[in-house]
């Protein structure tokens, strides 16, 4: 690479260069920071005594399991690992099984008891003070454990031994260290775009391919946007099903304004100003169509526009829309939502104001359960039991049963 030459202007002969003394001394600084890089294993040998006698220094290996960039793995010796010791008894030890230099490292090696009671037998490096800090394995190979892990008579009558069979539990942790020093340079990195991108790909209709009639009103899309972003219209529009005229689809029992906002919020992911969408400045407004909405994203297999809707009428209940909005929660299956609204009800004064609403009347001719529920609602958490029971007879036919079986509902 070429050097990159700076021009600097001579000093004129008049003027006085500054002394080397008056120039303040760099300050630079850097952070060495040593952490341990966690992981674990647990290991089931079943069969334990058909592994006895496979020989003094034999193993039984688990599966190899990464931890801090290595490979390890679990090495269970039922004859013992060391001939002195003569089967006497059974070794544990845990063993870097990938290639590395110096890895230092804690570990716990755990025996499960199996009864219950939670004693378990653990040898740990975790949690205590080390004399000479972590263990070092040197190579591939290298292990770290007890040779004398347990006395094997007195493991086949422990509870650690059960249905023949034990559990070991590995802990590693691997020690690393890193210098972090300043950040000299940084690029600044720009919010994602993508929605404002398919959003002017809406309004343009440049490459649309499909039209939508609602209403009397047509709208164009792009079948690949509405297919990543909707499983019914993925299944509309390539499934084996698949609408053959796709010049013009209608959609049956919608609005327009609803299936816009519907459109909007596919290629924006967010949802448009309903102010500006209906004409209208009423907070009443705004919660009819999110109602609407709500219907529309059950629809069409859009989670998030059905969450966003339901997280926005949770923040609107009032006693003109609540039983409504009931009746959609239960209709479409947001139990949150419908919750809230029990919730708001469940007053004497909230209960009398909502049962003169249209909505009630639609709440009992679309949803006679969700009705009774409401009232087992109030009987149980309000003090109001009186008063349940004095407008139950103004709610429901006689014959309606309190335990949620409906035989006729009042319309």
């Amino acid at each position: 690479m070429g050097k990159i030459l700076r021009e600097t202007a001579k000093p004129s002969a008049n003027s006085s260069s500054a002394s080397p003394s008056s120039a303040a001394p760099a300050t630079t600084s850097s952070t060495s920071v040593t952490e341990t890089v966690r992981g674990s294993h647990q290991f089931k040998i079943t069969g334990y005594s058909l592994s006895k006698g496979i020989g003094i220094g034999k193993y039984m290996a688990s599966d190899v399991f990464s931890v801090g960039g290595y490979d390890w793995a679990i090495y269970f010796y039922p004859d013992g690992k060391s001939v002195e010791d003569n089967a006497t008894y059974v070794s544990l030890f845990i063993a870097l099984a990938s290639d590395g230099t110096d890895v230092r490292a804690l570990f716990e090696l755990t025996l499960l008891d199996q009864s219950g009671k939670e004693r378990h037998k653990v040898h740990s490096h975790f949690e205590r003070t080390l004399e000479s800090g972590p263990y070092t394995l040197k190579y591939r190979g290298s292990m770290w454990g007890y040779k004398r892990f347990f006395k094997r008579t007195a493991l086949e009558t422990s509870d650690y031994l059960k249905d023949d069979c034990l559990s070991v539990n590995c802990s590693v942790g691997v020690v690393r260290s890193r210098t972090e020093g300043p950040k000299i340079y940084t690029i600044a990195i720009p919010p994602s775009s993508i929605g404002h991108q398919f959003g002017h790909l809406l309004e343009s209709r440049k490459g649309s391919d499909v039209n939508f009639e609602v209403n009397g009103e047509i709208f164009s899309a792009h079948k690949l946007v509405l297919a990543a972003r909707s499983p019914v219209f993925r299944a509309q529009l390539f499934g084996p099903m698949k609408d053959q005229n796709t010049q013009c689809i209608k959609v049956e029992d919608m609005e327009a304004p609803v299936f816009k906002a519907l459109l909007h919020f596919i290629y924006w992911d967010s949802l448009p100003d309903m102010h500006e969408l209906t004409g209208l400045n009423s907070k009443w407004a705004s919660t009819l169509m999110a109602q609407h909405l709500l219907a529309a994203a059950d629809r069409y297999g859009l989670e998030r526009l059905r969450l966003t809707c339901e997280a926005s009428l949770c923040e609107d209940v009032a006693i003109n829309t609540v039983a409504t909005t009931l009746a959609l929660a239960e209709q479409h299956h947001c139990f949150q939502l419908k919750a809230v609204c029990l919730k708001f009800i469940a007053t004497s004064e909230n209960l009398r104001a909502v049962m003169q609403t249209d909505g009630f009347e639609y709440l009992k001719e679309s949803c006679p359960s969700v009705l009774t529920e409401l009232l087992e609602y109030v009987a149980r958490f309000t003090e109001h039991s009186d008063f349940m029971c004095k407008h139950r007879n103004e709610a429901l036919l006689d014959g309606s049963d309190i335990n949620g079986r409906r035989v006729k509902q009042r319309l």
